[in-house]
Order: C-alpha cells, then structure tokens, then sequence
C-alpha cells in the first residue's frame, strides 16, 4: 500500500482552495475514525486519501498537528452542538442533564470511531501535546452546570469545587459507558437508556424510574 500512488485529481477552479481545505480535514477525521492504529497517521496517507500530493496540504496546514487540532475542534463542536439542540426542549434542569447525557451517550455509541478520535487519547506519535483544542471543555461546562442545577432545586448547596467534581464523575460514568458498550459488544448489556437513566439516577439522586419515564417521552 506504501508503494501506491496517489490517483490524478482534478485541479480545483481558482478560488475553490476552501474546498480543498475542506476534503483534507475530511480525510483526516475520516481515517482517525477509521484506521486500526490512528496513531500512525501521516500527512502522506491523508493526501493519498484526498488524491493530491503531500506538498498541497501545506497550503492549508503547516504540520499534522495543526490538521488534527482542527479536526479535533470541528468533532467537538458538533458534539457540543447535538448535546445544546437535545436540551433545548427542556423545562427544567433534570431534563436538561438528561438531554445532554443521552445525546453524549447515544452519538458515542453511533459514532464510535469518532468517539474514540475525542476520548481515545490515541494520536500520532510525533504529536506534541494537543492543549488548545477544547479539550471537550464546553461539553464538561454544560454538563456541571446542568448538574448544579439539579442539585440546588433538590436544597443542595455546592461550592464551585465540589460542582466541578460532581461533574466530572458524571461525566466520567457516561465515558466508561460508551467506551465498555462499543468495546464489549458481546456482553448481554439492557437497553441503552435503561444503562443511561441508571447513571444518571444515581448522580442526581433522582429515581431511576423516573429517569427513565423522562428518557422515554423525550
């Protein structure tokens, strides 16, 4: 495969660079999703992907880390998104959480390739440490806050610290759930919003049942 050469690509007309841009981060969340080791990553097999020469992506990026940290952002964003469109029906803040927690569940499970491109923590290996992409920041900010609110309706009264921690146990529950479900297909698991109300039940206090009862209508 190493030996083969990228396909003659059309020229994109003047002015269409953009469009270009555009297939090269394609190409590269396409194979983090997708290779068995994505860790191995070059800029070399993402312009075979796009079939152009190595030389072109420079244009638009001047190394991989800047392509993956673009990647990166893109995939989070859209993520954060679907989780901001799952709450916006809400009228109250368990809805909200739950709204949230599901929609991170769910696309986690649908998407796991890309799920793993997120949470994985498998980049190529001359990557420096990626710090400046997000980091899933505004994901876990949505989630403490929701949280919070949950808490303080039922009388609790948390420092930000605390907040910050409940948060981030939450939001680590639902990240061993996706990545055991999507890694242990052939464990006899109960229904995915069964496992998601569960969850969330015991973080908020809220009964499973009616965890549940919410998933459902929703």
């Amino acid at each position: 495969m190493g030996g083969e050469e990228a396909p003659r690509r059309r020229r994109n007309p003047r002015g269409q660079g953009q469009l270009l841009r555009a297939q090269l981060v394609e190409a590269a969340a396409h194979l983090l999703a997708t290779l068995d080791q994505p860790e191995t990553l070059t800029l070399r097999q993402v312009a075979r992907e796009v079939g152009v020469a190595p030389a072109s992506i420079y244009s638009h990026f001047p190394d991989l880390g800047s392509l993956v940290q673009h990647v990166l952002r893109l995939r989070y964003a859209e993520l954060a998104g679907l989780m901001d469109e799952a709450a916006a029906p809400a009228t109250d803040p368990l809805d909200d959480l739950l709204g949230r927690c599901a929609a991170y569940v769910r696309w986690g499970v649908e998407h796991p390739g890309e799920y793993r491109t997120l949470f994985g923590g498998r980049m190529p290996a001359d990557l420096a440490l990626l710090q400046d992409h997000g980091a899933g920041e505004a994901l876990l900010g949505s989630v403490i806050a929701s949280l919070a609110a949950v808490r303080e309706r039922a009388g609790e009264q948390s420092p930000p610290a605390r907040q910050w921690q409940n948060g981030l146990l939450l939001w680590t529950a639902l990240h061993g759930l996706v990545v055991l479900y999507n890694d242990h297909g052939e464990l006899p698991w109960p229904p995915l919003d069964a496992l998601i109300a569960d969850v969330l039940g015991l973080h908020t206090g809220e009964p499973a049942e009616e965890v549940a009862a919410r998933l459902a209508a929703g």
